[in-house]
């Protein structure tokens, strides 16, 4: 199973966010450098974040994007569940009319099993926990981090 870069990218982003909360709005361009992903899917990530209120914007020339609410309120799991779309792995273990064979199905329990044992891991984890296991707790004006964003990593 694979979590797509929708995800990913839109941890990396929430963590951006994180590492400024309460210091101002983050711009996405900065992000997007900082990052190495293209303004353009950042723009796109941010709408679902902005539609679910995990981020709002500030307009003006110091203008930008925060979070809406603290670090520890939000979890890993809830931005992956609403970046993918809920919380399967294979569409047919919630919707059995998916699959002709759902009836017949030995497995469709064990994905079920596995994406609950995933998104309980995900939904323990918060931004605030994800920053204090090494990343950079805040950034100042001018500082150029980068978080891990090997293929592995989120």
């Amino acid at each position: 199973m694979k979590i797509s870069t929708k995800s990913r990218y839109g941890v990396r982003l929430l963590l951006e966010m994180a590492s400024r909360y309460q210091q101002g709005p983050v711009h996405l361009a900065d992000v997007a450098a900082r990052q190495g992903i293209s303004l353009k899917y950042l723009e796109q990530i941010i709408i679902p974040l902005k539609k679910a209120n995990y981020v709002n914007s500030v307009r003006g020339p110091k203008g930008g994007h925060i979070l809406a609410r603290p670090p520890e309120e939000i979890t890993v799991g809830e931005i992956v569940a609403l970046l993918e779309e809920g919380e399967t792995l294979l569409e047919c273990s919630t919707r059995p009319e998916a699959c002709e064979r759902a009836g017949l199905c030995l497995t469709r329990d064990l994905w079920r099993g596995a994406a609950k044992a995933l998104f309980d891991h995900l939904y323990s984890i918060t931004l605030a926990d994800l920053l204090q296991k090494g990343q950079p707790a805040v950034m100042t004006e001018g500082e150029n981090h980068v978080f891990p964003h090997s293929h592995g990593s989120l």
